[in-house]
């Protein structure tokens, strides 16, 4: 790793240009720097946008029209269920924001870029034979390392490598794959709900060593790439999130990681540990190994030991990391960032403090939070500003919009939680998943769901008699059902909130 790196970038950006209106594609080829060219956006009634690294500039004082967005679509493929079109043979991802008859109104044109040689300072992990999680915030690169993980995974370590492409961004558009892959195999996906299925016919189908897979986002999906790693396939992906300490707060990517569960510790163990008898732990054996953290496209985190790190979080104690950069020059530099042990008071050791969560709402309704952390019998510490904040929490349509609040949470490396909806569901979950495993003054009941089910198991795996769980909100139910998916049993939910409840039963012969 001690030889310079040179980067080769290929963007087929002619391909691009060409798609749009004279009057938009001439000031685009005037920009001086067109060769760092990151997207151009087409609004209706609004005037065309080309956005660069460091600046945005409108190309034109005249506003979008109707014939100019069909102009564009007419030269482009067809959009599937995620919304995304691309240009045959190229990299280039279209995506559309349509009205609410189904007509695009806006479109973003993002250029793909093929960069051989961005994975050099982590391809020693790549070839390792572990499985990979890349880490990062949008845009910051981390598709096209996957697209070059899986390239030189194939032509340079000679494995089996199978890529499933659910928005054909890593292999591209149309049925020949992009050159920039190698000699990976590519699985189209029909439609997004459907990637979870496809990762596990990659597996059963075509005998890969290795499987590609962008944008783990579902429940299904992390249980799929569960099911992969425990066969002994190698997994290399990305998921949402921009840092390790992201994942463990998101009650349905968690389980990549491990998951995280409450256990009550007796007085005696909880002495002896220096800490609460209410805790929390790592569940599992992490389905990645290794944990990429992209901070630029030329400056990663590397968390080389997920299982250790996550339980140097779960004690509020830093996680050992290695920091690993590019120059300019393309040399690589790689630093060991040193953990500093909490230093005991008088040569006794003492319970530590409970980190505060503090929480800055953005885009989220405030009085409705605090409404229901009241029902919750939550206590919220609310800081008024980032500055004050351990987590910033908005909805995903602000998060999708990337205002400039978000981005500097990115840059301080504050967690962002993404909900869903503003609604009182998606804000009950979300506090259920922060609190309910905090010590107070009532039963966990997010434990006690757990051993319910874990008590369940044990019964029908026994009996073979069907067992409904008590009623519980949607993230214990999944979790529920989690524990019956890992003891080979079935489950299923059944009824109406606030009664819905879990059923845990044997597949019967038929």
């Amino acid at each position: 790793m001690d030889k310079p790196v040179q980067n080769k970038v290929t963007d087929d950006l002619d391909a691009l240009l060409d798609i749009f209106p004279p009057y938009i594609k001439a000031p685009l080829l005037k920009q001086a720097d067109i060769s760092d060219l990151l997207e151009v956006i087409l609004d209706l009634g609004r005037q065309p946008e080309a956005r660069f690294p460091k600046r945005e500039v409108i190309l034109e004082k005249r506003e979008v029209e109707e014939a100019d967005i069909d102009y564009v679509v007419a030269r482009i493929s067809k959009f599937g269920d995620d919304n995304r079109a691309g240009i045959e043979r190229t990299l280039h991802r279209i995506s559309a924001i349509k009205n609410r008859r189904g007509r695009v109104v806006g479109l973003t044109c993002r250029v793909g870029r093929a960069v051989f040689g961005t994975i050099k300072f982590i391809e020693d992990l790549i070839q390792s034979g572990k499985s990979v999680l890349l880490l990062g915030r949008p845009g910051v690169g981390k598709t096209t390392m996957l697209r070059e993980a899986a390239r030189v995974l194939a032509d340079t370590a000679n494995k089996r490598v199978v890529i499933v492409d659910t928005s054909n961004e890593i292999a591209g558009d149309g049925d020949i794959p992009h050159p920039a892959i190698g000699h990976a195999r590519r699985m189209q996906v029909t439609t997004p709900s459907l990637q979870h299925a496809v990762m596990i016919e990659a597996v059963e189908n075509h005998m890969p060593e290795v499987i590609v897979i962008d944008e783990i986002g579902t429940e299904l999906e992390a249980m799929a790439a569960r099911t992969i790693a425990e066969r002994g396939v190698q997994l290399v992906g990305t998921a949402h999130g921009n840092t390790l300490e992201n994942l463990m707060m998101n009650p349905t990517l968690s389980d990549l990681i491990g998951g995280i569960q409450s256990v009550t510790l007796g007085d005696e163990e909880a002495r002896r540990r220096g800490t609460q008898k209410s805790i929390l732990e790592r569940k599992s054996p992490p389905t990645f190994d290794i944990v990429v953290e992209i901070q630029e496209r030329d400056r990663v985190a590397i968390h080389p030991d997920v299982g250790t790190a996550v339980d140097a979080l779960l004690r509020d104690a830093p996680p050992s990391t290695e920091l690993r950069s590019m120059s300019a020059n393309g040399e690589v530099k790689i630093e060991k960032v040193r953990v500093e042990k909490t230093p005991e008071v008088k040569g006794k050791r003492t319970p530590k403090e409970t980190k505060t969560i503090k929480l800055h709402l953005f885009g989220v309704n405030r009085s409705r939070v605090i409404q229901i952390a009241q029902e919750m019998h939550v206590k919220l510490d609310i800081a008024e500003n980032l500055r004050g904040a351990t987590m910033l929490v908005t909805s995903k349509n602000h998060y999708r919009r990337r205002p400039q609040k978000i981005r500097d949470a990115e840059a301080e490396h504050i967690p962002v939680y993404v909900l869903r909806g503003n609604t009182p569901q998606q804000i009950r979950q979300f506090l259920s998943t922060l609190y309910a495993t905090k010590e107070s003054e009532k039963p966990d009941d997010f434990q006690s769901a757990i051993n319910e089910a874990e008590e369940a198991v044990e019964q029908v795996t026994e009996s073979g008699e069907s067992i409904e769980l008590n009623p519980q909100g949607s993230y214990i139910r999944r979790l529920q059902h989690m524990v019956a998916q890992r003891n080979d049993l079935n489950s299923s939910s059944k009824g109406r909130d606030p009664n819905r409840r879990v059923r845990i039963f044997k597949e019967r012969m038929r």
